[in-house]
């Protein structure tokens, strides 16, 4: 995890050094929100809660001659504490990407590219059935994607690009070997004899082979209004190629004043590798949903949403 950590240190570092240089392109947005709720006597009903939630978005672009290199870096974490629970996560994102291109009709707008992506997560993320009881549902590089693109980039402006790849490798790693024997996000899990003894551990890998497409778009629409949205699409041809995955992220961010902003970010997120365990609630407690047979859990791929809406501290660089 250190070393994560000290790449992303050091290449924040690196586009404030870049920023000396007329070649790069360098900027970015920090945002630090707070909320905090206490109640006495009310007779509304309701809990103490405080929550914190921040994001970090940098890029840094370099242009000279027909040469393009495009970098960013999106980090978001968040807690969140309601009544007597413990600390939980609200947030928690790691995603660096970064394209080269090369000018193919000395236009700029057209580029041969590579692309590279990385996705993970921070911290450990868990379920929890009851108010006292967690289980792992996830962690850092449990899952990671690691995405390695070939294509074409197409830059009509500066602020909007789509790049379109016939040909890439798509990695999922889960590096958490009792996720990797459950199966989870898509990994081939481990087998068991009949005395239910593993035979085979869990992959901790699995690759994929497809068609990618990711679009950006990024720019001050208004006066002190800066939004941007990011849409990644994958086919995976080896295995299904119409069940699209889905990634599709909006952060829209607003200055109230020098320091002060509000911000509000969105996700949707479809990958049929990835299983949803429906749950229903009985007397306050989780209890998986199950078919008709009373055996099988009801489970399967869903649409994933996420939204987070903050008002708090702000830096734009």
């Amino acid at each position: 995890m250190k070393y994560i950590y000290l790449f992303i240190a050091g290449l924040i570092i690196s586009c404030t050094a870049m920023a000396q240089d007329t070649t790069w392109t360098t900027g970015g947005i920090y945002n630090l929100n707070f909320n905090q709720t206490s109640l006495t006597n009310w007779s509304a009903g309701g809990e103490n809660s405080i929550a914190a939630n921040s994001l970090l978005n940098v890029f840094a672009k370099y242009r000279k001659n027909r040469a393009a290199w495009d970098n960013s870096l999106d980090l978001g974490y968040g807690l969140l504490k309601a009544g007597e629970k413990d600390f939980r996560k609200s947030d928690d994102k790691i995603d660096l990407l970064s394209k080269f291109g090369y000018d193919a009709t000395s236009k700029n707008k057209w580029f041969y590219s590579a692309l590279f992506n990385f996705k993970s997560q921070f911290t450990n993320s868990y379920e929890y059935p009851t108010d006292t009881t967690k289980n792992l549902i996830s962690k850092f590089a449990a899952p990671a994607y690691v995405l390695f693109a070939l294509g074409m980039d197409y830059k009509p402006k500066d602020y909007f690009s789509v790049f379109i790849s016939p040909l890439t490798m798509k990695t999922t790693l889960v590096m958490d070997q009792d996720l990797a024997d459950a199966g989870s996000f898509g990994v081939e899990k481990a087998t068991y004899d009949s005395l239910f003894k593993k035979t085979a551990d869990g992959e901790n890998i699995r690759m994929e082979y497809g068609a990618y497409i990711n679009a950006k778009f990024q720019k001050d629409v208004l006066t002190n209004v800066n939004f941007l949205t990011k849409l990644d699409l994958f086919s995976n041809y080896a295995e299904n190629p119409q069940n699209i995955d889905v990634n599709w992220e909006v952060l829209i961010a607003m200055k109230i004043n020098k320091y002060l902003s509000a911000s509000i970010t969105t996700q949707l997120i479809y990958d049929d590798d990835i299983t949803i365990q429906e749950y229903d609630v009985v007397n306050g407690f989780k209890i998986p949903k199950l078919k008709s047979d009373g055996v099988t859990p009801v489970s399967g791929p869903r649409v994933q949403f996420r939204e987070v809406l903050g008002i708090g501290l702000s830096v734009k660089f």
